[in-house]
């Protein structure tokens, strides 16, 4: 057990809790966008879907508990990573390239999920934390996506969502070993493929809901 958790507590050791709960993240990603785009079937389809979801119980409860879990160590683990890598290189560059594979992504990573992190927090209590017995979720998405100003804020956390992972997804692949020159380059193009399927489609949902309400 020990060297279990001496491998945890090692700076690889961090950076494959964060490739792990990364993939774990993009999975529920995936499964969640398929779910929400049953709102261009209208109401009914959309209710079916929450109402299936709901029916799991206490599956969904378990679900719930580990993303919980798995969130809380992969926002510790990021932020423990990036205060040692400010600690161990205090003094900035004084020119910062874009040699060496450094994209937006992966320069804004640390920003991203703090941003992103606030928006999770706001979209819970939005639609997660509220009273559903006199409506549906259906109606509470139309209510809420009413406002341009909710709008504005999914379609822009949306933007934030894909950078994040334009750069987590390949990195993670990188981080468990599969950086072979010959697969590389295709994990970098699907990493860019994912990123703009999460980014439009989560993005054009508030837009789509707001305009057909």
């Amino acid at each position: 057990m020990k060297w279990l958790l001496d491998t945890l507590a090692s700076s690889i050791g961090k950076k494959l809790m964060m490739a792990l709960t990364g993939f774990c993240f993009c999975l529920f990603l995936a499964v969640h966008l398929a779910g929400n785009l049953t709102l261009f079937g209208g109401r009914e389809m959309f209710n079916s879907y929450a109402a299936h979801l709901h029916a799991l119980g206490v599956l969904l409860l378990v679900g719930e508990w580990v993303l919980l879990l798995f969130a809380l160590v992969h926002i510790v683990t990021g932020l423990t990573l990036f205060y040692q890598n400010i600690k161990a290189r205090p003094n900035r560059y004084a020119v910062n390239k874009s040699a060496g594979g450094r994209t937006i992504g992966s320069a804004t990573m640390p920003y991203t999920g703090v941003l992103l992190l606030a928006f999770i927090v706001f979209h819970l209590i939005n639609f997660h934390f509220v009273d559903k017995t006199q409506t549906t979720i259906f109606d509470i998405v139309s209510q809420a996506f009413a406002s341009p100003m909710y709008v504005g804020i999914y379609v822009i956390a949306m933007i934030v969502a894909a950078v994040h992972v334009s750069h987590g997804f390949w990195s993670a692949f990188q981080t468990v070993g599969a950086n072979h020159p010959k697969y590389m380059p295709m994990i970098r193009t699907l990493s860019i493929v994912f990123a703009l399927v999460v980014g439009f489609g989560f993005g054009i949902l508030p837009i789509f809901v707001s305009i057909s309400a």
